[in-house]
């Protein structure tokens, strides 16, 4: 008999309790502090919020940006297969895909050659790849650290300057014709004496 006594009064304590919590929650109109900090819900270590789902900041900020990479995958996927660009409904986008993904057929289409002459033969024949660029004079491999000389040849940085190379070119001249074309001859007409 003792025993259930104290089980009563236990119980009308805590219903009692209850009820005062329940009475300051009524008149204040907030809730209770929780009873302590709450850790991330994907055990990351650190401490998540109700405003955030129970998680850190990281591990919500995360989520919110799958799930908007998902919505907007679905909704291209949606837009490819119904062929527009609306986005108005995700749901029925994620349900078209599933349908007509499996009736989609594929089709066949056939390329013409492009007819760019850098890029085809006289024949309209795709020329073959050239190999690794490579010195003139040393046949060193020079990839993309090559130099172009003025005489169109490819050098490396031993053979790049033109007395290394036997270079083709007439600087002289080149030199003569820019300077003649930048400083044109300025005569002024002659004076009538009186």
């Amino acid at each position: 008999m003792g025993s259930n006594s104290i089980d009563t009064s236990m119980n009308s304590i805590i219903i009692f309790k209850a009820r005062v919590e329940k009475m300051d929650h009524d008149e204040t109109g907030c809730q209770a502090p929780p009873e302590g900090p709450i850790l991330c819900i994907n055990n990351c270590g650190f401490f998540g919020s109700a405003a955030t789902m129970n998680m850190c900041s990281k591990c919500h900020k995360d989520m919110v940006l799958k799930e908007e990479q998902a919505k907007l995958a679905a909704s291209s996927i949606g837009s490819i297969v119904n062929g527009s660009s609306s986005s108005n409904a995700n749901e029925s986008v994620a349900a078209t895909v599933t349908v007509q993904v499996n009736t989609v057929e594929p089709k066949t289409i056939s390329v013409q050659p492009l007819s760019f002459g850098s890029s085809l033969g006289e024949n309209g024949e795709v020329k073959p790849k050239e190999g690794p660029k490579r010195c003139n004079s040393c046949n060193k491999r020079v990839g993309l650290t090559g130099f172009n000389c003025r005489c169109g040849n490819l050098f490396c940085a031993v053979h790049r300057y033109s007395d290394k190379h036997e270079c083709p070119f007439d600087y002289r001249t080149a030199a003569r014709d820019a300077i003649a074309k930048a400083n044109p001859v300025v005569k002024a007409e002659k004076l009538d004496k009186i």
